[in-house]
C-alpha cells in the first residue's frame, strides 16, 4: 500500500508527519490553559503513545492537531503544512486527505453498512472515484471484516473498532490520531486492537499518535511521551 508524502518548503524536517511548537489552549472562562505543549514531533511512519491523566487535555490536543479547534498560540504542521493557514473547506479537505482519526466511541454512522462508513471517509480522497469501493472492501477484509454490507450497529464492539481503523486509513493519511482507542474494549481485546492499529498504520506508512491514560499500552510502543513532560520542555529541546 504505497504512501505519498506531500512536501512543503518549510523549516520542518522533510520526513516529519507532525510538528507542534509552543501550543497553548484554554476554554473560555478558564483561568489556566488545558493544553500547554512546548514541542512534539513525529517522523513519517513513527508510532508514539502519549499519556496523561483523565482531564489533562489529551482529547483537546488531538482536536487541535486535527484542526477541529484553533489554539490560542502556537503552530501545528502536518506534512509541512501549517493548519493555521487553512480555513473552512480548504481545511476540511486537507484533514480528510492527510489525517485519519480513531475515536474512543468510534463514531460510526448507524444505519450505514461497514462499507458505507469507509466510503464516506473517502469523499475527500485523491484516489479516483472508481477505485474507492475496491480500496474500502480491501481494507475491511484485510482487517477481518467479511460482512462488509452489515449495518455498523449489528457488528460486535471489536468489529466496529476494526471498521473505525479501516475508515481512518481509507485516504492513505500522513498521520493517524487515536483517542483512547481501547476505552470500549476489555483488556484482551484492547491489546489485540492496539496491535491491529499499529500494524495497519505501519503497512500504510502513516505515522500514529495514540493518546491514552491506560499504562498497559505503553510497553507496546517504541516511544512514550507524557503531557506533563512535554508541557515543561523548554522551547528548542529535542522531541
Amino acid at each position: 500500500m504505497p504512501h505519498e508524502i506531500r512536501s512543503d518548503q518549510t523549516a520542518q524536517k522533510p520526513d516529519s508527519a507532525l510538528a507542534v511548537r509552543d501550543l497553548t489552549f484554554a476554554y473560555p472562562g478558564s483561568r489556566e490553559p488545558i493544553v500547554r505543549l512546548r514541542r512534539l514531533e513525529l517522523a513519517s511512519g513513527e508510532q508514539v503513545v502519549l499519556t496523561g491523566s483523565s482531564g489533562s487535555g489529551k482529547s483537546t490536543l488531538l482536536h487541535l492537531i486535527a484542526g477541529l479547534m484553533d489554539p490560542d498560540m502556537g503552530e501545528i504542521r502536518i506534512a509541512g503544512t501549517a493548519m493555521g493557514s487553512l480555513r473552512g473547506s480548504a481545511r476540511d479537505r486537507f484533514r480528510g486527505r492527510q489525517i485519519g482519526m480513531v475515536f474512543q466511541t468510534f463514531h460510526l454512522l448507524h444505519g450505514f453498512s461497514a462499507l458505507e462508513n469507509v466510503l464516506a471517509a473517502m469523499m475527500f480522497s485523491d484516489l479516483p472515484k472508481g477505485e474507492h469501493r475496491g480500496r474500502a472492501v480491501g481494507l475491511l477484509e484485510r482487517l477481518g471484516i467479511e460482512r462488509v454490507h452489515a449495518p455498523a450497529e449489528e457488528l460486535s464492539v471489536g468489529q466496529q473498532q476494526r471498521v473505525a481503523v479501516a475508515r481512518a486509513l481509507a485516504c492513505r493519511p500522513t498521520l493517524v490520531l487515536a483517542d483512547e482507542p481501547t476505552a470500549s474494549l476489555d483488556p484482551e481485546n484492547a491489546a489485540e486492537a492496539v496491535g491491529l492499529l499499529k500494524e495497519a498504520c505501519r503497512e500504510s506508512g502513516a505515522a500514529l499518535l495514540c493518546v491514552t491514560h491506560d499504562p498497559s499500552l505503553v510497553g507496546s510502543f517504541d516511544r512514550h511521551e507524557t503531557l506533563e513532560a512535554l508541557s515543561r520542555m523548554p522551547a528548542g529541546a529535542g522531541a
